[in-house]
C-alpha cells in the first residue's frame, strides 16, 4: 500500500538542519554514507529543514522509495539538533513529535527493562 509507514519497524530521527531540496536519491545516500545506516531497511526515517516547519519522512516499501513531506501552517517542530546523529525514537515519541511535542517527555512514564526489580 501506497505510503503505510506503519509497517516500519524502526523510526530515526535525523538530528540537525537537513537541505530540504535534497530528493529521494539524496537523502538515501545521506542515510547511507553519514550514517552508514541502509536506507532499504524496514525503517522510517525523518528529515526537519532550519525553519522547523516542514518534515520529510523516507521509507522504503519493497518495490521502491515513499516519499512524504508535511508542512505545518502553525507552529514548528520539536526538532532535536545535535547535527551528526540519527536517533532511534519509539512509536509514541513519533506521535509526540507529529503532535508538536518535545521527544524527551521528562515526566513520561517509560517502559520497563526486563529484570528490574523495585
Amino acid at each position: 500500500m501506497l505510503g503505510d509507514i506503519s509497517k516500519a519497524e524502526d523510526i530515526y530521527v535525523v538530528c540537525g538542519y537537513t537541505d530540504m531540496r535534497k530528493s529521494i536519491d539524496g537523502l538515501a545516500a545521506m542515510i547511507k554514507q553519514t550514517f552508514g545506516m541502509d536506507p532499504f531497511a524496514p525503517s522510517l526515517f525523518l528529515f526537519c529543514g532550519k525553519r522547523r516547519d516542514r518534515l520529510k519522512a523516507l521509507f522504503w516499501e519493497g518495490d521502491g522509495f515513499v516519499l512524504l513531506y508535511k508542512r505545518l501552517e502553525g507552529g514548528s517542530f520539536k526538532w532535536p539538533r545535535n547535527p551528526e546523529q540519527a536517533r532511534h525514537i519509539s512509536k509514541q515519541e513519533f506521535r509526540w513529535l507529529m503532535e508538536g511535542l518535545e521527544i524527551d517527555q521528562p515526566k513520561a512514564i517509560r517502559e520497563a527493562k526486563s529484570g528490574d526489580i523495585c
